[in-house]
């Protein structure tokens, strides 16, 4: 499970396509082009849009509330909140690490 998190405030509970672990293509998707993975506060992970800024999307206030750096670098347009990193992890990728 994760939550979606949008520039608007609006929150919504997600959970990827097989039940267990996002595709790099489900992430893509949802945060409208290439990902970037940051670390919140409290130890979770933000997946946002790496070029977000450069493609002037708004600031996204409640991520950029949980982001690590949030005081110093504000996160925009929509990002995902996961727990942990293994939840973008699946089988095809623990395969490659071996």
């Amino acid at each position: 499970m994760a939550t979606l998190l949008r520039p608007d405030r609006r929150k919504d509970e997600i959970q990827p396509l097989n039940g267990v672990n996002w595709s790099l293509e489900e992430l893509q998707t949802l945060v409208g082009g290439y990902i970037e993975v940051i670390g919140t506060k409290d130890g979770r992970f933000l997946v946002i849009d790496e070029e977000g800024k450069l493609k002037r999307k708004p600031l996204n206030a409640a991520a950029t509330d949980l982001y690590l750096y949030g005081e110093h670098d504000a996160v925009v347009g929509v990002a995902v909140l996961v727990d942990t990193l293994l939840e973008m992890n699946g089988p095809d990728d623990e395969e490659e690490d071996e």
